[in-house]
């Protein structure tokens, strides 16, 4: 390779590596593993180490990975820099750095500890105090303040018995598995695309404007440095850590003194042997040295420290037999198969399951009951399948489909648009239930207060609720409810049962968009209830009729048209409109037509107006309320905090306006 392609190599290896610490630092949201990052960061290495000549200030060998972001918080100094540690690959590379710390210094001790796989965050206290918490953001200069999101994160202690003058640590915020399990429950529940690990997940959940959004995901956080301290001295890492235990600080737990190169790595394999059975995602070990003395002689480079090093562990991958693949159906009516395999050892954990994640994922590796398989634990947590071997496929093997029929209730599927997704069609699918009635009662649907998850699934394991229509039958069971105390007590019940009533008499638009039918939300509800007055006349027309109801399109025609051709769902609206539910409409809501034709974005907090009334206010003078900006979007009306879709806004050229400019818009002549 001559010096030209050697550059041109340096400057392609730099751009996509920038392109990936943007998505993880920034975004949260990285696009390879740990694993392939690593390797790409190798590479780098291994050129610049071979051409020095050609390392550059901006290379990111040279830099920390992050910036801070203006959106997430007011920017802060960092005291003291929050910088990354040196990543190495083999327990050669381990021995090498005790080896060269024992010829440099009188008598090293290191301190060997989980990596924990989270979001870095400085903990500040002034007189024993909280006052302060502070991303890492570039790890040199600033990052991002989030005190009020660290002041609901229970592992935070507020207040220390021993009021020092200053304390600053640094430590870990992570999610655990449990509590990722939960919040990805809840973002399918919502209709949101989930959480990709739990390390993204804690690190936009930490960076969220809504310090009760951080509560409800329950992260959690390790300390495993002291950054600064005025007031107090301490000669090693243990030492500060023995400090911090009697304050109440939750420090890295488990971790081990040693002396020896030996006992590094006795306690690097045990750290490994215990990965699989922690509740928490861990991404290595770490390496430090225990002295506060010998890591100032040490020092660091512009990037790193030279007293600590992370030691990844390689992914461990083994070869298994397909026995079988297992489809089952979400929430939201997606199936998704999983491949059952004879049991393997990954990462000290009995493993026999895996995702294959669609149809697209199968095809691609063109994987086949009886095949062998190559398996792996991505992130040393979640079994993946890497390939299959093809060269021992037995005879016969034949190509797998997840087909056109659901398997939780025979119903029919079908891949939706532009996404690789096979979903039942069937709203009153056993498996998609509690997630079709949520739907029809939120606030966007038929409004039911009251109502909540709980009851919701007690309603439905206790028989109650079968489909949406059983809802309004509720009150035939009041005093057997109110007996096995189902949705609580007499009041409680009695409640319940009014909301339903109540709700009885909504618009039939709240009715279409509860009814759970793809691609009809609040707004294109609205139009077709505008065109068609009524939920009956809705039914009986054709899918070409359907299509001409403005932003009714192709797909969403026929979704409508097969839905009310369905026997069973002809039944849910017989039984609804028996049990007094509203199916006219009465009132348009509509003022006059001067918004129309126009789409609006409603983003921030609004000085008067909830985003709901402003939305309404929009509906009522014909426009479109929509949720993302596009170069379709005629106005972002906008408050405070109104964060990316201001931006975005702004670089499109959109006019934004005030909710004062809003108004006037509405009483300007149409």
């Amino acid at each position: 390779m001559d010096i030209k392609e050697i550059k041109k190599e340096l400057s392609r290896l730099r751009k996509e590596i920038k392109h990936h610490n943007n998505c993880y630092y920034n975004n949260d949201a990285p696009e390879i593993s740990d694993y392939e990052y690593d390797q790409l960061m190798l590479r780098l290495k291994a050129i610049e180490g071979d051409y020095p000549e050609l390392i550059t200030k901006t290379s990111p060998t040279q830099q920390v990975g992050g910036r801070a972001l203006r959106e997430a918080g007011v920017l802060v100094a960092h005291d003291v820099p929050m910088l990354s540690l040196q990543d190495v690959f083999s327990k050669a590379e381990v021995t090498e750095f005790v080896e060269a710390a024992i010829g440099q210094l009188e008598a090293p001790e290191f301190v060997v500890e989980e990596k924990i796989d989270g979001l870095s965050l400085a903990l500040r206290y002034t007189d024993g105090r909280l006052t302060q918490a502070v991303t890492r953001g570039d790890g040199i200069n600033q990052g991002e303040d989030v005190t009020e999101n660290a002041r609901v994160i229970r592992d935070i202690k507020q207040q220390l018995k021993e009021p020092l003058p200053y304390f600053e640590v640094r430590g870990e915020v992570y999610m655990s598995r449990e509590a990722f399990v939960r919040v990805n429950e809840r973002q399918e529940l919502l209709g949101l695309k989930p959480f990709a690990n739990p390390r993204n997940c804690a690190a936009g959940t930490l960076r969220q404007l809504d310090s009760r959004i951080t509560r409800e995901r329950q992260l959690s956080m390790f300390v495993f440095n002291l950054q600064r301290v005025e007031g107090g001295e301490f000669a090693s890492h243990t030492e500060a850590y023995e400090f911090m235990k009697q304050q109440g600080i939750k420090v890295i737990h488990n971790y081990q003194l040693c002396h020896t190169a030996d006992e590094v790595l006795q306690a690097i394999d045990a750290i490994g042997a215990s990965r699989g059975s922690l509740p928490y995602d861990i991404d290595g070990a770490v390496v430090k040295l225990n002295s506060f003395e010998h890591r100032q002689q040490l020092g660091a480079t512009s990037k790193v420290p030279r007293w600590a090093v992370a030691y990844k562990y390689p992914p461990e991958e083994k070869e298994t037999r397909l026995l079988d693949i297992e489809l089952s159906v979400g929430r939201t009516g997606r199936i998704t198969p999983t491949a059952v395999f004879e049991p393997v050892q990954l990462c000290g954990t009995r493993v026999e399951r895996a995702t294959l994640h669609n149809q697209d994922f199968i095809d691609d590796l063109d994987i086949r009951i009886g095949d062998v398989i190559r398996v792996f634990k991505s992130g040393e947590i979640i079994p993946k399948i890497r390939s299959v071997c093809r060269e021992k496929r037995p005879a016969g093997a034949v190509p797998f489909r997840i087909g056109n029929t659901c398997p939780a209730c025979g119903h029919g599927a079908v891949r939706e648009e532009n996404t690789a997704d096979i979903k039942c069609t069937n709203p009153s699918c056993p498996a998609q239930l509690e997630n079709h009635i949520i739907n029809f009662i939120s606030r966007s649907a038929m409004d039911i207060k009251g109502m909540g998850e709980q009851n919701i699934r007690a309603l439905i394991e206790g028989g109650y609720l079968k489909d949406i229509a059983d809802i309004f039958y509720l009150g035939q069971f009041r005093e057997e409810l109110i007996a096995r105390g189902i949705i609580g007590k007499e009041k409680n019940t009695d409640k319940v049962l009014q909301a339903i009533e109540k709700a009885k008499n909504n618009e039939p638009q709240r009715l279409v968009t509860g009814l759970g039918i793809g691609g009809i939300g609040r707004a294109a509800a609205r139009e077709l209830m505008l065109h068609y007055k009524s939920v009956q006349a809705l039914s009986a027309a054709e899918a070409e009729d359907i299509q001409q109801v403005n932003d009714i399109g192709e797909i969403t025609s026929k979704a409508i048209y097969e839905y009310f051709r369905d026997a069973g769902n002809a039944d849910i609206i017989h039984r609804l409109e028996k049990a007094g539910v509203n199916m006219e409409l009465q009132d348009t809501g509509v003022v006059d037509s001067r918004l129309a034709g126009k789409t609006i974005v409603v983003t921030g907090t609004l000085p008067t107006l909830s985003r709901s009334e402003a939305k309404a206010l929009i509906e009522a003078h014909q426009g479109k309320a929509a949720g993302s900006v596009s170069k379709k979007t005629a106005y972002v009306l906008a408050g405070e905090a109104a964060g990316s879709k201001l931006t975005k806004a702004q670089e499109l050229g959109i006019p934004v306006l005030t909710e004062a400019e809003f108004m006037a818009l509405l009483q300007d002549k149409p």
